[in-house]
């Protein structure tokens, strides 16, 4: 193996990755919910299954509407939902919170960011170092970054029957605020209680 591969992040290519659904471990939101005070109602655009976002803040007594682009047979969402033609945010909603599909984060977020207020995604520290997305991380009230100081546990892509471990890149939880003005803050959290 070449020094450059041994530094680089496995990726697997788009054909493989599908629907981009990777379930988020609930304790990355736990983790969020011990440090970010989020509205009572939100939007969860890329439910998926649920299990990790969805139900985590629902189960701290916030209202959450989820929808997803897939339908993963949950009654109490909306399916096939487009989020990125979406024009509005469901009534009364004051935050939305999601782990989007990472080939399309960047989208998400800019979308997201017309649409609310308040926004809240999990993505790949990698998400930082990027000139292309100036736009969304600059000047724009990105408020808090986030980092998990250890790797995120079980963060596969749904239906993975491959070797089970912690993720092999680094995580974060992004809060944009449009009421910020002023620097990011860089907290680093844990997933572990």
């Amino acid at each position: 193996m070449a020094l450059d591969d041994s530094c680089q992040v496995q990726r697997h290519i788009d054909v493989e990755r599908g629907d981009d659904a990777y379930m988020t471990p609930p304790v990355a939101t736990e983790a969020l919910l011990r440090h970010v005070e989020l509205p009572r109602r939100l939007w969860e655009p890329a439910c998926g299954d649920g299990t990790g976002i969805l139900d985590v803040l629902r189960a701290h007594g916030h209202e959450v509407i989820g929808s997803d682009l897939v339908d993963y047979g949950r009654p109490d969402c909306f399916w096939r939902r487009d989020f990125l033609m979406e024009t509005r945010t469901p009534a009364g909603c004051g935050g939305i919170v999601t782990n989007p599909p990472y080939k399309l984060a960047e989208h998400f977020v800019a979308h997201a960011l017309q649409l609310c207020p308040l926004v809240v995604m999990l993505t790949r520290l990698a998400f930082l170092e990027s000139e292309r997305r100036c736009h969304i991380l600059e000047n724009c009230g990105l408020a808090r970054v986030l980092v998990f100081r250890k790797r995120l546990p079980m963060f596969h892509r749904r239906n993975w029957q491959g070797p089970k471990a912690n993720s092999g890149m680094g995580f974060c939880w992004m809060v944009w605020d449009r009421s910020h003005a002023g620097p990011t803050t860089m907290d680093r959290i844990s997933w572990e209680r």
